[in-house]
């Protein structure tokens, strides 16, 4: 029977075939027909399972909470991918990274050197990846902060991390339950039981 047919596909559909060694980092932008949010580790691709609503909401609390208390300094992206090296470009949930590192609007991707802090939101799917392969690669890239959340009832629970240098391992600095407060990489609070409220709407600005 044919898997191509399982998946809705035509019979002589062709699954993208890696070179020898695997694939690239940029082969990521020249690949067609790649699902969404495909990943690359160690030169081999990922694909990632539908969003739950708990994913997607604590994608977006994040985000925004972020946003609205990042200095200048540093910007916030949400399923944006990170090239760590050659054979390795995973997609943080949330990042953020050097303001200065924004090349334009065609940018697809940026350089872990740029990158201050990495947000992982585990899933069925992910979650070796998101509590092991990642952290580990992310460490090794020098990416000084790794947040970790996983679901407990319905609300986010965030493990924090700090990279130590002596050992280009991270370390847990925290486990956080309905409130987050750190000073780092910026001083920030964040209610995670507002997980379902909606976020307040800026002011309109500007002439009418």
């Amino acid at each position: 029977m044919s898997a191509a047919r399982d998946y809705g596909l035509d019979d002589d559909y062709e699954w993208p075939r890696p070179p020898e060694g695997g694939w690239t980092a940029d082969d990521l932008d020249e690949l067609p027909n790649l699902p969404p949010h495909t990943e690359l580790i160690d030169g081999s691709l990922v694909f990632v399972s539908p969003q739950t609503r708990f994913h997607l909401r604590t994608i977006r609390l994040l985000e925004y909470s972020l946003l609205s208390q990042a200095p200048d300094a540093y910007d916030v992206d949400r399923e944006f991918s990170v090239k760590l090296d050659r054979r390795n470009r995973p997609e943080p949930d949330v990042l953020v990274y050097r303001a200065d590192a924004d090349t334009g609007p065609r940018q697809t991707w940026h350089h872990s050197d740029s990158v201050v802090l990495a947000i992982e939101v585990v899933s069925e799917d992910s979650q070796e990846r998101d509590r092991e392969v990642k952290p580990r690669k992310y460490a090794l890239a020098g990416i000084p902060y790794y947040w970790r959340v996983e679901e407990n009832e319905g609300m986010p629970v965030v493990y924090t991390y700090e990279l130590d240098r002596a050992t280009d391992a991270y370390g847990l600095t925290g486990i956080h339950h309905n409130r987050l407060k750190l000073d780092v990489p910026f001083p920030l609070t964040i209610d995670l039981t507002v997980i379902n409220r909606r976020p307040p709407l800026m002011p309109p600005s500007g002439p009418f």
